[in-house]
């Protein structure tokens, strides 16, 4: 196999080709939709009850990405996957809590920030771990961990750091993620094995699929705080710069601690820096306020252009066989 073909259990050439026009496009779409909802606030503000409705069919078509091979993976290689679950989850927490109090942030964005950084891996890791020249399949089984165990650690983890700055309802939030992410994801992989074939000819649109359903959580998200986005926009983008950063630079350094194999360590590396910011932007405008979804929003748009740039860099780079 060359080294640009897709590992066991990764993506076909199809879904490759469409998953990688979609991360390019991805930023671009966003930003319409941060547009769209800025300038036309009243239109948009009407999509808001809809943002849940729209994570779920994000989640949806993630659980039909998924296959057996990629839940076996799991069990055949637990280190790496536990690894990059951990560093998920201890490594962004702590970094949006750090940077809320290193940046004087006000209690709704510190919040928001935060939460970004208590939620599972974003779906858009593991076509960039694959451009990366990581390991597509590793990727895959990492965010399908951390996305089932968000309805528990996502609100615990909130609960603790961000607690501190506004009141934290973790049973309903748990409750909530558990409907818009395992319900969803669930009933997915249950068409994927039942439907095969008709699942197959879907895959590549799916892509396509999210990148929209995430443009109008972003539309509705920016119309909500649109009064607020000139005065808080600087500090939230510097927050979300330093917070994506330090996932990608922090998780590659701790597989590289942990002795793990290059590819490994992109892989861990784009799977920690980019989260599952949609899923944020939602949670805090159901239990904190528009404007601590802002992070979520921006988010969104900045670590599909980082990730881009990363994995740019990466396939220039030689990979250590060793």
């Amino acid at each position: 196999m060359s080294t640009n073909d897709p590992a066991p259990g990764g993506p076909t050439a199809a879904e490759e080709r469409s998953g990688r026009t979609a991360v390019t496009v991805f930023p671009v779409l966003i930003l319409l939709g941060a547009a769209a909802g800025f300038w036309l606030p009243e239109t948009f503000g009407a999509v808001a009850p809809a943002i849940n409705p729209l994570l779920g069919v994000i989640m949806f078509g993630m659980g039909l990405t998924l296959t057996p091979p990629d839940v076996r993976l799991v069990a055949t290689r637990p280190v790496p996957v536990l690894l990059g679950v951990l560093a998920q989850f201890v490594i962004m927490p702590l970094a949006g809590w750090l940077i809320a109090v290193a940046l004087g942030l006000p209690a709704e964005l510190a919040a928001g920030v935060i939460l970004v950084g208590c939620a599972p891996g974003g779906t858009a890791s593991n076509v960039v771990a694959y451009l990366a020249k990581g390991d597509t399949a590793l990727s895959v089984a990492m965010t399908t961990v951390s996305t089932l165990l968000a309805p528990l650690l996502t609100p615990l983890l909130t609960l603790w750091l961000a607690g501190r700055y506004m009141p934290v309802d973790g049973a309903g939030m748990a409750l909530t993620i558990a409907q818009i992410v395992l319900v969803p994801v669930a009933l997915g992989l249950a068409v994927r094995i039942l439907l095969p074939r008709l699942v197959a000819r879907a895959l590549p649109v799916l892509p396509w699929i999210s990148v929209i359903a995430i443009a109008l959580v972003v539309a509705a998200v920016v119309s909500g705080s649109a009064d607020a986005i000139v005065e808080a926009g600087p500090a939230v983008l510097a927050a979300v710069v330093l917070h994506n950063a330090f996932g990608f630079a922090l998780g590659y350094g701790a597989a590289t601690v942990t002795g793990q194999p290059e590819r490994v360590r992109r892989t861990v590396s784009v799977e920690v820096g980019m989260q599952n910011s949609g899923l944020a932007a939602g949670l805090a405008t159901a239990y904190f306020s528009p404007l601590a979804a802002l992070p979520g929003a921006v988010f969104s748009v900045w670590h599909n252009i980082a990730g881009a740039i990363a994995a740019a860099v990466l396939r220039r780079r030689p990979i250590d066989r060793r």
